[in-house]
């Protein structure tokens, strides 16, 4: 399967560079996975596709300020780290720029000296592990030097820093947003239980995983990066219920859609349970947990492209990503939203 199939062209104006005022007055295209037809509506009346006893599974996933700009103590060189993976303690896996400027035993300073990282290993793909030097709390360090990890299509500067955070978000550790989920505000939340559809929360912290392009022509040879996942005990219990009672199930991102596919795939079933996966969904994939996905239009030859071309089919969903750019969608994390049911 090549990579090209998964090619699109975007008109650079159509990429959200803010979020709308209101999460969900995004616009949301409807498409039924089986046969292609699609519908146009608004984000906030996505509850009239739903039917009660309907289960919902959100990421409650929470983006920590990840990307640190420091300068290696010696030659004051400007170094660039991104926190992708805590490892363990105070040791974290790391994307680094310049990379071929870091060695092992290389010190970064930030903030003064406030914070300070060893490189004690130098990885692929401008991946280093470097272990944190600190007096106090780190996270609360971590909050004062380092800044949101936007993408790097998005080139206007966030005023609000909590837009790139979902209204749900709990469980820090995310490198990057679970950004099907920004749409939700807490009113409609409340409107999706009072109707008597079932919210569920699992986590998946985004890393590397779901953002690293794709560079080799054979999709099939791609390797993703395993990402830390957790499906808690309650979760795992309304899920089984559901299946045995033919409930829908509808994973909001492709993060979500990961961990119980992940879970459903491994044992047969939903049960508590917590690791890395390193899933890789794309057509051809037999899905055993989702019956549907709420998701955003996504970069061409991505990952996320995949997953979703598998869902339905690669010719349903570009086919719908055409009509949303002759519609003028926007597309991308602060883009709108699609639901694939």
């Amino acid at each position: 399967m090549n990579i090209n199939e998964f090619d699109y062209d975007l008109p650079e104006e159509l990429i959200a560079q803010t979020p709308l005022k209101n999460r969900s007055d995004s616009r949301l295209l409807i498409m039924d996975k089986k046969n292609g037809e699609l519908e146009e509506n608004i984000f906030k009346n996505i509850t009239n596709y739903f039917h009660k006893g309907d289960c919902l599974v959100l990421n409650d996933t929470k983006v920590i300020p990840a990307r640190l700009i420091g300068e290696k103590v010696n030659t004051k060189a400007v170094i660039e780290l991104l926190l992708l993976k805590n490892i363990e303690k105070d040791t974290w896996e790391c994307l680094s720029r310049p990379f071929k400027r870091l060695h092992e035993g290389t010190i970064i300073t930030f903030g003064n000296g406030l914070l300070k990282a060893e490189v004690i290993k130098k990885k692929d793909e401008g991946l280093v592990e470097v272990n944190f030097i600190y007096q106090g709390i780190f996270m609360e360090i971590l909050d004062k030097l380092g800044t949101m990890p936007l993408p790097p299509y998005i080139h206007e500067k966030l005023e609000d820093q909590t837009r790139y955070q979902t209204v749900y978000a709990k469980n820090v550790g995310s490198a990057a947003a679970p950004t099907a989920g920004l749409h939700f505000t807490q009113e409609l939340l409340e409107e999706i239980q009072n109707r008597g559809i079932e919210i569920i929360y699992v986590t998946l912290h985004v890393g590397l995983g779901t953002f690293r392009p794709v560079e080799v022509e054979d999709i099939t040879k791609h390797k993703m990066h395993s990402e830390y996942y957790i499906l808690r005990l309650d979760a795992a219990e309304k899920l089984n219920k559901a299946k045995k009672e033919g409930r829908k199930i509808y994973a909001v991102g492709t993060t979500s859609t990961r961990v119980l596919e992940t879970v459903m795939h491994k044992y047969g079933t939903f049960k508590e349970c917590s690791g890395n996966t390193d899933i890789f969904i794309y057509p051809g994939f037999e899905f055993k947990a989702i019956d549907g996905l709420i998701t955003n239009f996504h970069l061409p030859k991505s990952t996320l492209l995949m997953l979703v071309s598998a869902l339905s089919s690669k010719e349903n969903i570009l086919k719908a990503y055409e009509y949303a750019i002759n519609k003028k969608y926007r597309f991308f994390s602060f883009g709108d939203a699609m639901f694939i049911k």
